[in-house]
């Protein structure tokens, strides 16, 4: 964002400021006209900005995505591996769950239409960050065979998006999460 002129730098910073609201309120399906009217722009210089609905969320949940990744290097050295991954998989519910339009957004990977050639950074940075804890707790045998990154990021999606609308989207994503790894990953 450094290299563009001081008006596009504090369009794009309304237009996300705008667009943080919308999905926090509407979900993933949020209305890009909406967002360009609360930022003040036009749906063009939003598009202009982003591309896609799915760069558009991507620049909503970018931090909190790169705080989870630092939370598994963290972890990637806890003396327990099944322990390590258990709680950023927890964390990770945890914010799925309570961030509308999350897990709408990861489940977009993989998707027809516009966005399909466009890869879901959102998905890859978590699969990345997974794929340590995954494998160290696979070495140390906490994991059942063949559970990949992606299946896990697939499940906590799928957690997210059968919650979304619960009385208590976190604590029965919480109960879910405990019932899915008792499965992918039983105690020894």
């Amino acid at each position: 964002m450094t290299g563009r002129r001081a008006d596009a730098r504090r369009n794009c910073a309304r237009i996300l400021d705008a667009a943080e609201a919308e999905v926090a309120a509407h979900g993933a399906d949020a209305s890009l006209e909406q967002i360009a009217r609360t930022a003040g722009v036009g749906s063009a210089t939003v598009r202009r900005h982003f591309p896609s609905r799915r760069a558009l969320l991507e620049a909503v949940f970018r931090e909190r995505i790169e705080t989870l990744c630092a939370l598994a290097a963290d972890l990637a050295g806890a003396a327990e591996a099944r322990d390590a991954l258990l709680e950023w998989l927890s964390a990770l519910t945890a914010y799925a769950a309570s961030a509308r339009g999350l897990a709408t957004a990861l489940a977009l990977d993989g998707a027809d239409g516009p966005d399909a050639a466009h890869v879901n950074a959102c998905s890859v940075k978590l699969t990345d960050a997974a794929d340590p804890l995954l494998v160290r707790a696979a070495r140390d045998g906490a994991v059942t065979p063949g559970v990949s990154a992606a299946d896990l990021l697939a499940l906590i999606t799928g957690i997210a998006l059968a919650t979304e609308h619960h009385k208590d989207p976190a604590a029965e994503a919480d109960r879910l999460l405990g019932l899915t790894m008792a499965g992918v990953s039983p105690q020894r």
